[in-house]
């Protein structure tokens, strides 16, 4: 039945207005992704099934789930179904998708055309609360505002977040039975950061990871639609003892080149991390950043900080200028760092390359000195996601003090440059293949923030001064060069 109801999704799909889709935060789920997540489904010593799938579009993925079922691989006598969709539009469709299963064995199907925020919100609050064993969900991708009704409806039961698919598989999961068991497929953007830190808390309180699934691609799990999202496949279950975690990685849809690993929970998340990051190693092999007892220190322990550049060029718009001139000091932007040198100024750039230094600007200002910056930004097209360089003041000749923009990360002491070995030391360090493969493990996107950086672990400050006397000798060094040297001081 599956293949009809996505020879429908398409058709929609292909006269569904884009802006319609984006408004509703709206990506029918196709028929192989909605197979592999019901797939997903461990087997249960329960003989009857209540099957939410909240945002259920055309009914994918109960379609998905009920053919699984009616094939065998799932031991229940009877399944009721519970959808909700929000689109009037996808009603008759949904109901139409059901209408394919009538009198197929003991089965009861409910469509609620309603908000499922709302509707899960009034269960928890007036009714017997968890009622579900079973959820699957390809929930909106869509943000919520800080003072919108959902916000406030969330915070009655005790969901702070910021985006309507961690709502729904918050939701999902607080309607869960003990034992139940939810598979959503959802952008990677919640395993780091701190907008979604209460939300990666609220599910691991509840529940344990049981399953992820990773995509190699960003641009084919929802390739009709165009999104280019790193989506992420996780089952979660209510009340699990937290056990293994089967991690799985496929390259597209298709799910031809299937790889499967299992690690133990603490690899996936750290005991002792506050912020709850969710790690997805990507084989079973520990890399060195792992594995070295040396390789444990905070940055408080080397004795330094971490921040976003301070500039915000267009509220300091008056002080800024396109080229040096009397009366200023450079500013710096991503576009001036070109490996491991600087080009600035730069004509031509797109960007301006001063600001004034004056009673109004001084406090946005660093001294002159030696600093490690990372770009905050990288491309989809680049390979690495951490991309560190070295300020080094000679450049600029005698100017007091530097402007460093939003879009860096500046590593600093108290707001002061550092010793120039330590910083070459730890931009080698950062550049370094493991670090980079580290930071992928728990960022899906391509924003590395302030906190990202704080919460790495770092060599002691005197092998980050090694590192960079080693590479100031050597001159210019190749990855291959770092990465051996990173090694040998570790070891």
């Amino acid at each position: 039945m599956l293949s009809e109801v996505d020879q429908n999704r398409r058709l929609l799909a292909a006269k569904t207005d884009s802006k319609r889709k984006s408004h509703l935060g709206q990506f029918l789920t196709p028929a192989s992704i909605a197979t592999f997540m019901a797939s997903l489904f461990e087997k249960t010593p329960e003989s009857a099934c209540r099957l939410l799938d909240p945002g259920a579009g055309i009914g994918s993925l109960s379609a998905a789930f009920l053919d699984r079922w009616l094939s065998g691989g799932l031991n229940f006598n009877s399944i009721v179904v519970t959808a909700y969709e929000l689109d009037e539009s996808l009603l008759k469709e949904l109901e139409r998708t059901f209408a394919l299963y009538d009198g197929k064995a003991s089965l009861s199907t409910r469509v609620i055309g309603g908000d499922f925020i709302e509707e899960a919100v009034n269960w928890l609050q007036f009714k017997s609360g968890a009622y579900f064993t079973h959820a699957i969900l390809n929930p909106p991708y869509k943000k919520i505002n800080s003072d919108s009704r959902h916000r406030f409806l969330l915070r009655q039961v005790g969901i702070e977040t910021v985006n309507l698919y961690s709502a729904f598989v918050a939701l999902a999961l607080a309607l869960m039975a003990p034992g139940g068991q939810v598979v959503a497929i959802i952008p990677r953007s919640f395993c780091n950061g701190p907008y979604y830190r209460p939300f990666r808390k609220f599910i691991l309180e509840r529940a344990a990871i049981r399953r992820l699934h990773l995509f190699g691609s960003r641009s084919k799990a929802f390739k009709q639609d165009d999104v280019l999202q790193e989506n992420v496949i996780i089952l979660l279950e209510r009340g699990r003892m937290r056990d293994d975690v089967t991690v799985s990685t496929s390259m597209d849809d298709t799910f031809s080149d299937l790889v499967t690993y299992t690690h133990p929970y603490n690899r996936i998340v750290f005991p002792d991390d506050v912020e709850s990051y969710i790690h997805v190693p990507a084989s079973p092999d520990y890399n060195i950043i792992e594995m070295s007892p040396s390789i444990r220190y905070s940055l408080d322990d080397i004795g330094l900080s971490v921040s976003t550049g301070p500039v915000v060029d267009f509220r300091l718009k008056e002080y800024i200028r396109d080229m040096p001139e009397p009366g200023t000091v450079p500013l710096l932007y991503p576009g001036h760092f070109v490996g491991q040198t600087i080009d600035w100024p730069k004509p031509g750039m797109k960007k301006p390359n001063a600001i004034h230094f004056n009673a109004n600007t001084k406090k946005w200002l660093y001294p002159t000195g030696f600093y490690c910056v990372v770009r905050r930004f990288s491309s989809k097209e680049e390979k690495r996601r951490i991309l560190a360089s070295i300020v080094e003041p000679e450049i600029f000749g005698d100017v007091q003090m530097l402007g460093f923009e939003n879009h860096l990360n500046v590593f600093h002491d108290h707001k002061q440059g550092i010793p120039r070995a330590l910083a070459r030391g730890l931009a080698m360090f950062l550049n370094t293949t493991a670090v980079d493969k580290n930071f992928r493990r728990f960022s899906g996107h391509t924003q590395v923030n302030a906190a990202d950086l704080k919460l790495m672990k770092y060599p002691s400050r005197e092998a980050l001064i090694a590192l960079g006397e080693w590479a100031m000798q050597r001159g210019g060094v190749t990855q291959a060069l770092i990465d051996e040297q990173l090694e040998r001081l570790i070891a």
